[in-house]
């Protein structure tokens, strides 16, 4: 049981949360809360505070912003689901279930960092930008250095990861993805983007401590040449009792030829 003078704050700006952040340390923030709270039920985490940002209206909704796509971090799923956003509306379908959809956010899964989770794959293909604010300023970190490890992302104590750029010319994307039964989590994912300059960028989720590119992918699709094999080494991966590493290497040759070939 947490103790009685377990403490609950909610911010209805980003000035005030970042304020709240700033007396407390210890806080731990919550939007839709399906990340924390299963870890929080499981006594995985067990945070002597929380700030409810939910409420702050200035982080949520999608915008356009020239060649850019301005998604706010407390956007749910199943607003990503509907949107013209190239992509996430596709990783968004395989986000667990209707209920976490309409409640979960894409801001709070990006910052999360799971391993197992599908944007993180998506925002390396796409090579979205995130805006993160603390009170010393606000500074942009492009997703090659989001994800830096198991449960770990740039967004540092006291910051807020505020809204996510995403390039609105991409020319053609996918994502593949072989799930876990019961949680609907990524086994492995695999992401394909082929942007409008011509550059393609690949991504896989699931089998690592953190969502990685996939170097020798992107370039045999510059070359038009057939998605390779042997994409990455399974000492390089994560094994448990749902799949080896060995297995997850090779699902990620087999879901990147699939989302290869849908890229047209």
């Amino acid at each position: 049981m947490y103790p009685a003078n377990f403490d609950y704050q909610k911010a209805e700006s980003v000035d005030q949360a970042l304020q709240a952040l700033a007396a407390n340390p210890d806080l731990k923030i919550i939007a839709g809360g399906h990340s924390l709270l299963p870890a929080m039920k499981l006594r995985l985490a067990q945070p002597p505070a929380l700030l409810d940002v939910w409420s702050i209206q200035e982080m949520k909704g999608i915008t356009r912003d020239g060649d850019m796509f301005v998604v706010g971090a407390m956007t749910t799923h199943a607003d990503i689901l509907r949107s013209e956003l190239p992509l996430f509306p596709e990783v968004a379908g395989w986000v667990g279930d209707p209920m976490v959809r309409n409640r979960g956010t894409i801001g709070g899964s990006l910052a999360h960092a799971d391993p197992s989770a599908d944007y993180p794959a998506a925002a390396l293909a796409l090579g979205v930008e995130f805006v993160i604010r603390g009170l010393g300023g606000e500074r942009t970190v492009h997703a090659d250095d989001m994800f830096q490890g198991m449960f770990e992302s740039a967004v540092q104590p006291g910051e807020l990861l505020t809204h996510i750029r995403i390039p609105a010319t991409i020319q053609a994307s996918a994502y593949e993805k072989f799930r876990h039964p019961a949680s609907h989590y990524a086994v492995v994912g695999v992401a394909v983007a082929r942007h409008a300059s011509g550059e393609v960028r690949a991504a896989y989720t699931g089998a690592a401590e953190r969502a990685h590119r996939l170097p020798k992918l992107e370039e045999a699709v510059r070359n038009g040449t057939t998605a390779p094999t042997g994409l990455v080494e399974a000492s390089d991966l994560l094994g448990d009792r749902f799949a080896s590493a060995d297995y997850r290497a090779h699902l990620v040759d087999v879901l990147s030829a699939r989302a290869v070939g849908r890229l047209g």
